[in-house]
């Protein structure tokens, strides 16, 4: 069973992205694009709010 983990590999702020990725067997660059999309279209902050809470609870990779 996969688990959810922060990317040591796939990080540009903190991994939380590329842990998703890795989680979801999907291309880095087209979490972080709808990531992005998502953020912007709502007004950016909750986006932020959420990238820091999962910073916090997701564990890092091995």
């Amino acid at each position: 069973m996969k688990k959810l983990r922060r990317s040591r590999n796939n990080k540009m702020i903190a991994g939380v992205l590329g842990g998703l990725a890795d989680y979801f067997d999907v291309d880095v660059t087209v979490v972080r694009l709808l990531y992005v999309l998502i953020s912007v279209l709502s007004a950016a902050f909750p986006g932020i709010i959420v990238y820091i809470i999962a910073m916090f609870i997701m564990p890092q990779e091995d």
